[in-house]
């Protein structure tokens, strides 16, 4: 029962941050808002670390890990955020749950590790819920759709960088420098296009910063109270909930493929034994 309060929190949470993500954009720079989120992120672990007395979760003898690792998140987190002021907002969700798909692919090619038949029926089951999603057929594919797939692969490159950092590192020290570190590629890359947030800007990038915190810590505290399985089956409701407040907050669309395209993923996610063991975004 803990497991499905954590988990539905998390999604409420999940759901916010977008609609943070789609009010701020074409307000505020994308890479503005990122910067903001990341400052938000860095001042909250310190407070958390320093009111823990844990000093010693600000050294790191991984830092070229840590790097690499935030770069290829940096880089999904950034398509995350273009694609859902591109697209709606369902079609981004359902696109993220191929971040694992993505990971068994990474994982098998690059860290040597065993492909089992299970593996090769997700990937297969994940691959037809992209074309169901993605509609090759249907027409061009939207340049929202194909930011959002690569953002997912960069997503999955991350975490496999992850996994063996997760070995030796904290999680507040994986979370410390992914702040610390993206914070100036964030203000880099949004150069001197500073826009003053107004009083709406404040109380959304307030949400954002809440959101991405929340999030991650009531998925991580679902994960501790139940299997895998279950925790990724209850993700799977973030995708019809997000459709529906697209469809009453921004008048999308209901899309039936992509609903079914995310349950074919998520199934074979459940399939292929890949956890998230934090969300992506």
């Amino acid at each position: 029962m803990q497991s499905i309060l954590w988990m539905i929190t998390a999604i409420v949470w999940f759901c916010l941050l977008a609609v943070g993500a789609r009010e701020l954009s074409g307000h505020l720079d994308t890479f503005q808002v990122l910067m903001l989120r990341s400052l938000f992120g860095l001042v909250v672990v310190m407070a958390i670390i320093y009111w823990r007395r844990q000093p010693e979760l600000f050294i790191t003898q991984r830092t070229h890990r840590h790097f690499w690792r935030n770069i290829f998140h940096f880089y999904g987190q950034a398509s995350w955020f273009f694609a859902i002021g591109m697209i709606p907002l369902a079609q981004v969700f359902a696109i993220e749950f191929t971040v694992p798909i993505w990971v068994l692919v990474i994982a098998a090619v690059f860290l040597a590790e065993p492909i089992t038949v299970r593996k090769l029926l997700a990937v297969g089951l994940g691959m037809v819920g992209v074309l169901l999603i993605v509609k090759p057929g249907a027409g061009e594919l939207s340049a929202g759709v194909i930011i959002m797939l690569c953002g997912a692969i960069g997503f999955a490159i991350g975490i496999a960088f992850n996994k063996k950092l997760v070995a030796t590192e904290h999680p507040l020290t994986i979370v410390f420098y992914m702040s610390l570190m993206q914070l100036p590629i964030t203000a880099l890359l949004m150069g001197g296009d500073w826009i003053m947030p107004t009083g709406w800007m404040w109380v959304w990038l307030f949400i954002i910063g809440c959101a991405g915190i929340g999030a991650h810590f009531c998925f991580s505290k679902a994960m501790q109270h139940s299997e895998v399985s279950n925790i990724m089956a209850l993700d799977f409701l973030r995708l019809p909930l997000i459709a529906l407040v697209g469809m009453i907050m921004y008048g999308e669309l209901f899309d039936w493929w992509v609903i079914l395209g995310g349950a074919l993923m998520m199934i074979g996610n459940i399939l292929g034994g890949v956890g998230r063991k934090q969300n992506p975004v």
